[in-house]
């Protein structure tokens, strides 16, 4: 990381410096040397070259005498240059004396005018220096700026780094100027999403291995006891029995196998879901009608069959009816009620049964997988699976259910968000 900064500050800090070097070459190269300096001493020997040789003396002691800028005009042949330079009426010709001096020649007829001596510009040493402070400056914001990235890029090399240690609680915590918070909440949200997958399938194995065993140990046992009930002289009839008994053991592994299928392909295609519009009560009575029989509460619909529309995956919202219906013929007494309403946002319906209430230390965990409450009545023989499976189906259709549950009634709500366009009834 120490090696990103470095090459980072460098390249940032090198870009301005070329930068900033080419731009003043240019500057000076095109506006400074263009001669517009010069300007005036050309004006005023083009001015000279029309008067008279004897009058521009005269003219030159009118025009007045700057002490900072004397001017002299003397005859071409007493001023020697060198033989790079070149004079004519057009250009100036500079020479410096010293350091601090300089001479400016321009050519009026056969005649020099000279400029000078002239102080060079005391300023050129403070430009330099401003110069230097300038390029100091700016690498020190560009230092202000490395810092603290280079400082948050180490911090997500950190974390992912423990992350890859299977710490899957691991999260970043950077400043809410950081230009790099966006990776960081991306970061977190994918750690947080990976932690609860894992957890989910280490309590899913757990809950499965413990779901298993019992059904399995009666196998075992009636295995062990084939032998016993398989002989000529035993009971037709109790040898019935226990071959049901073995069904039964059977098929609770099979629903169970079947629970735990459909709960984990809700997680693994939640990016493939297609949803259509579909009529909720259409999919209501539907569902009524096959799980209705007369060993079971009659359950009692409420809306007139008006139709319903939302957005969503017909065969999951009847999975999710089917669940709420099936728990609530559990624990009804006498009847279980069904109401779909509508406001001006959400689409609800609600599930209700006059069974006993759910224990308030259960209500917040009974969404829970595999999560069964401690009063365990009239046969519950559920495997905690049915309410996990409605909560990850309204997820997916980005919408909610709710408990409320009271000492004789229970109300299971389901809501989702209403569609934005309407279907032609």
């Amino acid at each position: 990381m120490k090696r990103l900064f470095i090459s980072l500050y460098l390249l940032i800090s090198l870009s301005i410096l070329g930068i900033g070097w080419t731009l003043d070459n240019i500057w000076q190269n095109n506006v400074e040397d263009s001669g517009s300096m010069d300007a005036p001493l050309i004006a005023l020997a083009q001015l000279l070259s029309k008067l008279p040789e004897q009058d521009r003396l005269d003219y030159l002691t009118q025009i007045g005498h700057n002490p900072r800028y004397p001017l002299e005009l003397v005859d071409s042949n007493q001023i020697a240059l060198a033989n790079q330079h070149t004079l004519t009426n057009k250009n100036v010709v500079i020479t410096t004396l010293d350091d601090h001096l300089e001479l400016h020649f321009i050519k009026v007829d056969q005649q020099i005018l000279i400029a000078g001596p002239i102080e060079i510009d005391p300023r050129a040493p403070l430009r330099k220096l401003f110069t230097l402070f300038f390029y100091l400056s700016l690498g020190l914001i560009a230092l202000i700026w490395v810092w603290p990235l280079s400082r948050d890029l180490k911090t997500l090399r950190n974390a992912t780094h423990e992350f890859g240690q299977a710490k899957w609680d691991t999260q970043i915590e950077l400043s809410p100027r950081s230009q790099v918070l966006p990776l960081a909440t991306t970061f977190n949200e994918m750690s947080k999403q990976i932690s609860t997958l894992i957890e989910n399938q280490k309590h899913l194995s757990n809950a499965v291995s413990h779901e298993i065993r019992t059904p399995l140990a009666r196998l075992k046992f009636a295995l062990a006891l084939m032998p016993h009930y398989c002989k000529p002289d035993s009971d037709e009839q109790r040898r019935t029995e226990f071959i049901e008994e073995m069904q039964l053991d059977v098929k609770e592994m099979e629903n169970l196998l079947q629970e735990l299928l459909t709960y984990a392909s809700l997680e693994s295609q939640r990016k493939e879901a297609q949803f259509e519009h579909c009529d909720l009560t259409a999919i209501t009575l539907q569902t009524i009608k096959r799980l209705s029989s007369s060993n079971t509460p009659p359950i009692k619909c409420n809306n007139n069959a008006l139709p319903v529309y939302l957005l969503g995956d017909p065969s999951l919202i009847e999975r999710a009816i089917q669940n709420l219906i099936t728990n609530a013929q559990r624990f009804a007494q006498h009847e279980i009620n069904i109401e779909i309403e509508q406001s001006q946002q959400h689409i609800y319906l609600c599930v209700a049964n006059d069974g006993p209430g759910v224990p308030k230390k259960d209500q917040s965990k009974i969404f829970e997988p595999f999560y069964r409450s401690q009063s365990v009545q009239n046969g519950n023989k559920g495997h905690g699976l049915g309410l996990a499976i409605i909560k990850r189906i309204m997820d997916r259709h980005k919408g909610n259910v709710k408990l409320e549950s009271c000492e004789d009634k229970t109300c299971f709500i389901l809501s989702w968000p209403k569609p934005e366009i309407l279907i032609p009834k």
